[in-house]
């Protein structure tokens, strides 16, 4: 035998040895499961580096065209072969996030991602399994040797023991074939009759068609009702695991004095206003009252800061404590911060900052930074709430930020005197003055100077979203310098005493919020701008002295896939959040004003409603609409409603001048609506006039009253449905 000889045999001996090894029941089970994206609608996926990509793209070619047997196509894409998207995104956002960022773009729940790798360690392919897991994609690996990362990340790994990569990949080629080689099998049998039926129907049409040539054309056939499906709904990217996804908040924590007293006179010998009397009330302030506020609406919630240990940052503890925010503290080589507002007639006279400089952050050293990291590495999203004060510079911090950012969204609400944000950021909000600090421009509080601030923001650290909050006019979302950005306007009227205190904060913890829940920048934003104008005009800070409702039993009734806190709409559109409509009664009632809520369906609304709304909005300070969502009306009313979905009812209901805010229910009674409500009136159409109202035992022991109104004779929901049936 010569060395030759010798030197292949070793080589056929290795890759016999290999194959014998290979999980063939995997193989062929992954076979079976690709040969049901056909019907299911779902897509593979596929990505892998040199060899590797080679073997990638043979797989998608087979699948989409045809391994041995005639079949119909199965959608199948690998990514390598994108040749701009791979160019674009490498030179943009480095090589590592070349397949990631596809599979963000193209990856749906219940999608298939295969990742091909020799050794099962390339960060590219790490990523996108990462990426893939955020988006609900089922995740597999053909690898070489294990145990190795890309094998232990992904769902379900076949792995290669070979010492030689071209070993590695040949075997990957055998499994490739071994794959489409099981989908024929799956799928031919069901092809097979499909395509007889086929032909028939194609030799039927030929033959027509021949009649025909020379004879007058017939009119075409009217297409049936069935001939093209229902646009597909928007989907979501599901970017987050739990109903409820843990929230990181970062940043600089300091405690606020709010001293309110009174103004009846001026100083004799100073032109100065004297403020007498009044109370001192203390609460968490900077990223701190980020954190509680977020926790407020329903989510755990852990702050990464730095406090100093002394006397003030042990009160700031308890009030972290009692707010059920967990604290983690890379320590502060100094006091903590105080901050403390004069306010009289509801307004800000003065603010005192008795502690300018900043002292060294990270003085609990290595063991804080690492319990960060395992903070960040779990969380759903991220707020980074810098205040300039040193916790978001931190080198050590920063790197962990980066690496958790490519993770999760993170939501960076910035300061003038603070860091850039990290790479990999999702959205940066700086309000109108900052952004204009920023980005060293001029310019008033109009609206197309606040759009070229946002423009200047996204040239100084994008590309990065960037939600600029106008103050009561709402926020600007700009997704692309060159593209026309959203404005948002705000939907609740701030009092003239309003304090806006927190709302920036508010809206940066409920915008992170709701992009870890997986809804679009554009919902986010819009959620963001009603929940934090709730918040205002609910008292801002003022609220922080109510306990808050405890967040429902059952998390679906207010979260979900397209659904978050706070949002109240079973269906994820933009209207008034639950909870906000919560605040406006609350609101409305600590002035002294009436409540009054009215409930019901309004599947298709008409000419009654607009009346019986009418009527009840004069009865009172403000009207919430207690709405059935889809499941509830479903169950009063049967399979066949509602006509129209909960977050367009919702809509179409806040555009009327007569309502307030609506308020969707998820239960068969509006009962845990009126609770959180509490009206002073509770109105019912006139159609029950003599009869026992169900809500009325409740309204009364809430302190409130209830009452019927007149309504318009000949107008229902059911009426007008059965009319255009019969049309």
């Amino acid at each position: 035998m010569t060395a030759d000889t010798s030197t292949a045999t070793e080589y056929l001996n290795q890759l016999t040895t290999a194959l014998s090894e290979i999980d063939l029941s995997r193989v062929a089970n992954w076979g079976s499961r690709l040969a049901r994206l056909r019907g299911e609608g779902q897509r593979l996926l596929v990505a892998g580096n040199g060899g590797s990509a080679a073997e990638a793209q043979h797989l998608t070619a087979e699948l989409v065209g045809r391994f041995r047997t005639e079949r119909s196509p199965i959608s199948a894409l690998a990514l390598h072969a994108e040749t701009s998207s791979v160019t674009a995104i490498s030179n943009d956002y480095g090589y590592e996030e070349v397949f990631a960022r596809q599979v963000r773009a193209h990856a749906r729940p219940g999608d298939i991602v295969l990742l091909m790798s020799g050794s099962g360690r390339s960060p590219n392919l790490l990523r996108a399994a990462e990426a893939a897991r955020e988006a609900g994609a089922v995740t597999w690996a053909l690898t070489g040797p294990a145990p190795n990362p890309l094998a232990t990340l992904v769902d379900e790994a076949v792995t290669v023991t070979a010492r030689s990569l071209s070993t590695v990949q040949e075997c990957h080629l055998v499994a490739v074939h071994l794959m489409c080689a099981a989908v024929d099998a799956a799928v031919t049998p069901r092809d097979a009759s499909a395509t007889k039926a086929a032909a028939r129907d194609t030799t039927a049409t030929e033959a027509a068609a021949t009649e025909s040539v020379g004879s007058t054309p017939s009119a075409a056939p009217p297409l049936s009702s069935t001939s093209s499906p229902e646009p597909a709904r928007e989907r979501r990217p599901a970017t987050a695991r739990k109903a409820r996804p843990d929230l990181v908040v970062v940043g600089d924590a300091f405690l606020d004095h709010d001293h309110l007293g009174r103004v009846e006179r001026v100083a004799s010998d100073e032109p100065a206003l004297v403020v007498s009397g009044g109370s001192t009330h203390m609460r968490p302030g900077g990223a701190a009252l980020a954190a509680v506020l977020t926790a407020r609406q329903g989510y755990p919630v852990t702050l990464v800061t730095a406090l100093g240990k002394d006397a003030v940052g042990d009160r700031l503890r308890t009030l972290l404590d009692e707010a059920r925010v967990e604290v983690v503290d890379l320590g502060l080589d100094g006091s903590t911060a105080v901050k403390t507002r004069i306010r009289a007639a509801g307004r800000t006279l003065m603010m005192l900052d008795e502690h300018d400089v900043c002292p060294p952050v990270g003085r609990e050293g290595e063991t804080a930074l690492a319990a960060a990291r395992r903070a960040l590495t779990a969380a759903g999203g991220i707020l980074v709430s810098d205040y300039g004060r040193g916790v978001a510079a931190h080198a050590g911090l920063r790197a962990v930020l980066a690496e958790a950012a490519r993770r999760s969204p993170l939501v960076w609400d910035p300061h003038p005197r603070g860091a850039a944000p990290v790479a990999h950021t999702a959205v940066v909000t700086p309000n109108s003055r900052e952004a204009r600090v920023i980005a060293s421009l001029a310019g008033s509080d109009t609206l197309s100077d606040d759009v070229e601030a946002a423009r200047a923001v996204w040239g100084a650290w994008g590309p990065v979203q960037v939600a600029l909050t106008r103050h009561e006019h709402g926020a600007v979302l700009l997704t692309d310098a060159d593209m026309p950005p959203l404005v948002v306007p705000t939907k609740v009227a701030a009092g003239r005493k309003a304090d806006p205190c927190g709302a920036g904060d508010f809206f940066a913890g409920h915008l992170a919020a709701m992009l870890a829940c997986g809804r679009l920048p554009s919902e986010a934003v819009t959620s963001a701008v009603a929940a934090a104008s709730a918040y205002v005009a609910a008292g801002g800070p003022r609220s922080l002295e109510h306990s808050p409702e405890d967040p429902p039993d059952d998390d679906s009734a207010m979260t979900g896939p397209a659904t978050g806190p706070m949002t109240g709409l079973s269906s994820g559109g933009p209207a008034a959040a639950a909870h906000g409509a919560v605040e406006l009664a609350d609101a409305v009632r600590a002035r002294g004003g009436t409540v009054v809520a009215a409930g019901g369906c309004f599947d298709l609304l008409h000419i009654g409603h607009i009346q019986l709304l009418e009527q009840a909005r004069r009865l009172g300070d403000c009207l919430i609409v207690c709405l059935n969502s889809d499941d509830s009306l479903s169950r009063l009313k049967g399979p066949s409603r509602p006509i129209v979905p909960a977050a367009q009812r919702a809509l179409v209901l806040e555009a009327l001048a007569s309502v307030d805010a609506v308020l969707v229910f998820d239960e068969d009674t509006p009962e845990a609506a009126i609770r959180a409500l509490r009206p002073s009136v509770w109105v019912k159409g006139g159609d029950y006039s003599g009869m026992e109202i169900p809500e009325n035992e409740l309204v009364s022991s809430l302190g409130g009253r209830t009452v019927v109104v007149p309504f318009v004779a000949g107008w229902s929901t059911s009426s007008l449905i059965e009319s255009a049936r019969t049309r």
